[in-house]
């Protein structure tokens, strides 16, 4: 279902990737991540399709991590690379998209931000009712779980209404009752539209189906309720074998190993082989679209030591392994690891920072990433918003809607969402 939901997005990022090589157009209008008039119609043409649904797929192809822009430029990401071959690729993608629901459509006009990001803060209760009812459920019913859990978001905020607070105890005691109920009439009356929205955008990625006043789950989207921001890894479960894989296989086979047995079987790895071409072949595992075999990557050139430094002082210049050469380098020159990241500025920080949070997304558990927060260099969460927006790494988007969705604090958790909106929008 995955590989059907997303076919068209991975038509036009095939297209993008053959078409839009060194020399070619830009693909991106004004340095934003919508696609130029004239690459849209260049792929309408090619494709067979309409300029706006090809503007639609490169849409879904970017929340989905298919391609990654870089200013106005586009290429490939590593789930394209891993699309036929490895089907948890898919299903990360997927899983992508959906966390990114809120993102697939526009919001109904008219509603302030405050309201939208309540009503996305309240969806996955709604979502999880929907998985325990295993069937079509009545949108009245769904709006009127909506309304509690808002009220319950706001409760925690300790939100009072003025008119309550006012009223004071001379209020007549037979007017409270008619006065809460227009109130929560109107409550609800304000948030149909807002679930319609939502309920539409989770159709769209296809979460469920939505119409004939009902909404029903896809087997899709009710896996994902129980498995969300549970990653999926690939990693093996035992080390065994891995000593005869690439080194792209190798790292993903070490991935769940403890620091000592991944160690040891890097050690293996590195004993079969010359060392010139084991670090080439790491060095380019660095360089692919999964940050986590990145890090792992330079982790096993700390096993090789001292013949990996021209290697890893050749890349220091190539800006997604710069943070992680720098490190390596400092290291090795004997600075304490504890103390190493003192050599990065700012923005390399950030963008490693950033990075890894790719790395938990992706592989990672919700209290992983939540975590992750406190090892940021800035001081305060806008001060880190306002550094990860300007620092441009590929997988800011889906690092901060990934992190939004995970963090327990609603009001961090809005924060986190508006600067990813304004990333994915170009603002």
């Amino acid at each position: 279902m995955a590989r059907i939901g997303l076919a068209g997005a991975v038509r036009v990022a095939r297209w993008a990737d053959a078409a839009l090589g060194p020399g070619s157009d830009a693909a991106t209008a004004d340095g934003k991540a919508t696609l130029s008039a004239a690459t849209a119609e260049r792929a309408a043409a090619a494709l067979g399709l309409s300029a706006a649904q090809i503007r639609a797929d490169w849409d879904t192809a970017r929340l989905a991590g298919l391609v990654e822009v870089h200013g106005d430029s586009a290429r490939p990401g590593w789930r394209l690379r891993a699309w036929d071959r490895d089907d948890s690729a898919v299903l990360r993608g997927w899983v992508a998209l959906f966390d990114a629901w809120s993102l697939a459509c526009p919001e109904p006009a008219g509603h302030e931000a405050a309201g939208v990001a309540e009503v996305v803060s309240a969806m996955p209760q709604v979502l999880s009712f929907l998985q325990l009812s295993a069937g079509p459920v009545p949108v009245d019913q769904l709006l009127d779980l909506l309304q509690q859990r808002v009220t319950e978001l706001r409760t925690a905020r300790c939100e009072v209404p003025y008119e309550a607070a006012a009223a004071g105890p001379a209020e007549p005691a037979a007017a409270a009752p008619a006065a809460v109920l227009a109130e929560a009439d109107a409550g609800t009356a304000s948030l149909a539209p807002l679930l319609d929205w939502a309920l539409q955008a989770l159709a769209s990625v296809g979460a469920l189906t939505y119409g004939d006043g009902q909404a029903t789950l896809t087997p899709l989207g009710s896996w994902a309720v129980w498995v969300k921001l549970e990653q999926i890894c690939v990693a093996a479960q035992s080390p065994a074998g891995n000593i005869e894989q690439s080194a792209e296989d190798m790292l993903r086979g070490c991935a769940q190993l403890r620091p000592n047995a991944a160690r040891a079987e890097y050690r293996a790895w590195l004993a079969a082989r010359p060392v010139g071409s084991a670090v080439t072949e790491l060095l380019a595992a660095a360089r692919g679209e999964d940050a986590l075999l990145r890090g792992l990557a330079f982790e096993a050139l700390r096993v090789v030591g001292a013949p990996a430094e021209p290697d890893v002082r050749a890349v220091v210049d190539e800006p997604a392994l710069r943070p992680y050469a720098l490190l390596w380098l400092a290291e090795h020159d004997g600075v304490d690891p504890e103390d190493a990241h003192e050599v990065l500025t700012r923005e390399e920080a950030t963008w490693l920072w950033v990075d890894t949070a790719a790395a938990v997304s992706d592989h990672g558990e919700t209290a992983m990433l939540v975590r992750h927060l406190e090892a940021a260099v800035q001081p305060t969460v806008p001060a880190l918003l306002d550094e990860v927006r300007a620092v441009g790494h590929p997988r800011t988007v889906q690092v901060l809607v990934a992190l939004a969705a995970a963090h327990p604090d609603p009001a961090l958790a809005k924060a986190v969402r508006r600067a990813a909106f304004q990333v994915h929008t170009g603002g």
